[in-house]
């Protein structure tokens, strides 16, 4: 059964609360909204002004989790610093999962690189998940939507070493390690599939998805030396399926008539990106065919 995801052209902050409405589910509980929070220098991240409406529409606590690069955001001390200049904590309850450990892990069913996801232990305080992505390109995973988000965007440090690494780093005190000795690309996207496939099994019908497809670079919000945005807004995206509003997404980027089509793709492309979509469909997450529903 085709998986239905909403569309809007409109690129506002009411739109995005418009769009969780639209898909009729009240999200129970602790709700975590996971973010893109930016890193330090990025100029394309969608800034708490933005999101805020959405973020007290369901009453939630925005959460992020250490990364496992050098930068401002890989130690929980520099992480909470940045989050207040960027403003996160005027606006929001803000959670750093790992920012005190033990890590957690949550089972992947049937992953061949993963066998676990590992969590910050405060991933275990939440009943449902909004998941809030920037749809943007990938210096690694080609682009970076609601997959992304689920994968290395909810891990822990040590998760993302671990998936970075096809598995075989598990560690957060590897994060230099990893980056010289990175696996075969396509076990890298398949780990990323396999990561999302632990946090929709843990959540179940508790976690809804909405992608803006705004600011889109070929470089993440990650990145703190960022190419400017290479296309223009196209709109907001939402769905219960992260598979299906994903790939309505990139199906948006090749229908699309900009200038910036061909250097966009090419990012995706060249990393081949779309394997994870296509993995994650394989592993039950969610469906390729969708119904787009343009309001």
């Amino acid at each position: 059964m085709a998986s239905k995801v909403y569309f809007i052209k409109d690129v506002t902050a009411d739109s995005v609360v418009k769009m969780y409405d639209e898909l009729g589910i009240s999200l129970p509980g602790n709700v975590a909204v996971k973010v893109h929070s930016g890193e330090e220098g990025n100029q394309n991240y969608l800034k708490p002004e933005f999101w805020k409406p959405m973020v007290e529409h369901v009453n939630g606590t925005v959460v992020e989790c250490n990364t496992a690069y050098e930068g401002e955001r890989n130690y929980t001390d520099k992480h909470v610093k940045l989050l207040k200049r960027h403003g996160w904590s005027d606006y929001f309850d803000v959670d750093l999962m790992d920012a005190e450990g033990p890590d957690i892990e949550i089972p992947v069913a049937n992953g061949t690189h993963l066998k676990t996801d590992i969590m910050g232990k405060n991933f275990l305080n939440y009943d449902s998940m909004l998941v809030l992505s920037h749809f943007k390109g990938h210096p690694m995973g080609g682009f970076g939507g609601a997959l992304k988000q689920l994968s290395i965007g909810c891990a822990s440090c040590a998760g993302k070493v671990q998936i970075h690494s096809a598995g075989k780093y598990r560690d957060a005190k590897d994060q230099g390690v990893v980056w010289t000795d990175l696996p075969e690309q396509d076990a890298f996207l398949e780990s990323m599939a396999e990561a999302a496939s632990a946090v929709v099994d843990h959540f179940g019908e508790n976690i809804a998805f909405i992608n803006v497809m705004a600011n889109m670079s070929v470089d993440c919000d990650c990145c703190a030396i960022a190419e400017d945005p290479c296309l223009k807004d196209i709109g907001i995206l939402a769905s219960l399926d992260p598979v299906a509003i994903d790939r309505a997404c990139l199906d948006l980027v090749y229908a699309s008539k900009d200038e910036g089509r061909e250097h966009f793709l090419e990012r995706v492309t060249s990393r081949n990106g779309e394997h994870t979509v296509d993995v994650a469909a394989k592993l039950g997450v969610g469906s390729l065919e969708y119904e787009l529903i343009e309001l």
